[in-house]
Parts: structure tokens; sequence; C-alpha cells
């Protein structure tokens, strides 16, 4: 499995959570505390996405090597200030390409998503699912991966103008029913509303009077932190956080 953390709020530099905290996204790509019998070490690509500023759309950085060998990130995201943002280490599943374009997050538009899990049974149990998909999307894929769909699923419910968090809901219990046993922990921005999912994974949320953190591991000892339930999303924007039960009905 993968780790992933994505941040709504006042303007901050990412690399307090990405390098510099107790527990950052550094330390949980080699020393992971919580992978659930997923893999025990991230190194299989990363990548940050951020908002240079309101109403731009998102900018990324992603390589296909561990983290910890990268030395452009750490002054790349000293140097930035973001009112919101989507990081992310992977640990690819056997059989699918270790490469940049594989790397959280994804994007298309002002949207930035991360997938942090895996489908049972790819690719044969998502077939039916990605034939609702024009054959153009499938085809011109960033990567031939369980992730990549699942963005190519969520950004066409996205297209149609669907609520975010009921786009990420639905496509939650579509591919459960398809695929029964998935890890679907999920991260969606568009840089003014942050939606995340605990599907059989861990995720936390940190909320401070500056905003709210998504970490799949809490990223230091603050007691403010506090587990997301299984099976419930997370909702956060300017007005606050809501925290909300997923269902297996698929529309």
């Amino acid at each position: 499995m993968c780790r992933h953390i994505g941040y709504l709020g006042e303007p901050v530099s990412p690399a307090g959570v990405l390098f510099r905290a107790p527990h950052s996204l550094l330390v949980q790509s080699y020393a992971p505390a919580d992978m659930r019998g997923g893999g025990s070490v991230n190194a299989d690509g990363f990548g940050l996405g951020w908002y240079p500023g309101p109403g731009s759309p998102p900018l990324r950085h992603r390589r296909s090597t561990p983290l910890w060998t990268d030395e452009t990130l750490p002054p790349l995201a000293a140097a930035v200030t973001a009112g919101a943002f989507v990081a992310a280490v992977r640990n690819g599943t056997t059989g699918m390409p270790v490469t940049e374009v594989a790397a959280a997050p994804f994007t298309a538009g002002r949207w930035l998503f991360s997938h942090n899990g895996v489908v049972r049974g790819y690719p044969d149990s998502l077939a039916e699912l990605a034939k609702t998909l024009p054959v153009t999307e499938l085809l011109t894929l960033e990567a031939p991966t369980d992730s990549a769909v699942l963005w190519a699923l969520l950004r066409a419910r996205l297209a149609t103008g669907e609520d975010p968090l009921e786009a990420v809901a639905a496509l939650t219990a579509a591919v459960e029913a398809a695929a029964p046993g998935s890890r679907l922990n999920f991260l969606l921005t568009d840089g003014e509303t942050l939606i995340g999912t605990a599907w059989t994974h861990a995720l936390s949320v940190l909320e401070t009077p500056a905003g709210v953190l998504l970490s799949s591991e809490p990223c230091d000892g603050d007691p403010r932190w506090r587990p997301v339930p299984d099976h419930h999303a997370v909702r956060a924007t300017a007005a606050g956080v809501d925290l909300l039960p997923l269902t297996l009905e698929p529309s």
C-alpha cells in the first residue's frame, strides 16, 4: 500500500509534513507504522501536487524513485506556499509498472487525486466498470494500474458536474461491489474542498486553527489527531469538517 497526505487551509509550506515532522511523509516512506499487511516500504515513486494561487490549476512534481533519494523536492517544497496540496509515496502492487506516471497525485483540470490501496482481482474485476469509459480514455491512461483506472472513472463523474463527495462515495461502492475486499482510501481536492476516504485502510485527520490535514498516519504526536473510522469519508471546506458514513449502494 501507499501513504498519502492532503492539506486544506491557510497557505503553508508542504515541507513541514513532508520532511520536517517527526513522522513525516519521508519517514512514512521507509518506516510506515500502519501498512496493514500491504508491504513495508514505499519506494516505487512519489509526488506532490499544489495550488500556486487562488483559481490557479495545480502544479505537480513526480518521480519513480524513492522519496529519500530525491534531492530536488526538499528545497522545492520549502520554497512553496500553498493553501491546498496532496502528496504521496507509492508501494506498487506486484505486476504493476514502476514509472513516474503511475505515481500520485493524478491531475485533471483543477483536481488532484491519490489512491492508497489496491483493487482486488485487477484488471478483470474492473472490466465492466471500465466499459463505461470512452475507448479513447482507456487508450490514453497515464499508466496501466488500478489507480489510473479509478481516476479515469472518478473524473468521468466529476466531468458531469456530480458533487465530489457523492462521486467519491459512488465510485467506492461500485468498486467494492465489483471487487470485494478492495482497499479504497482516496484523497481528492480542487483547492477549495478536500475529501478523503477510509475504506479498509488507515486514515487520520488533524484540525487546527490554520487548516485540516488528512494523512495515512499521524505526522506527529499532536493529541488532536484522530482516526477516521473505517467505511467513512471526510469532507473539509472553509466552513468546517464533516465526517460521513459510506454505503454499499453503487449508483
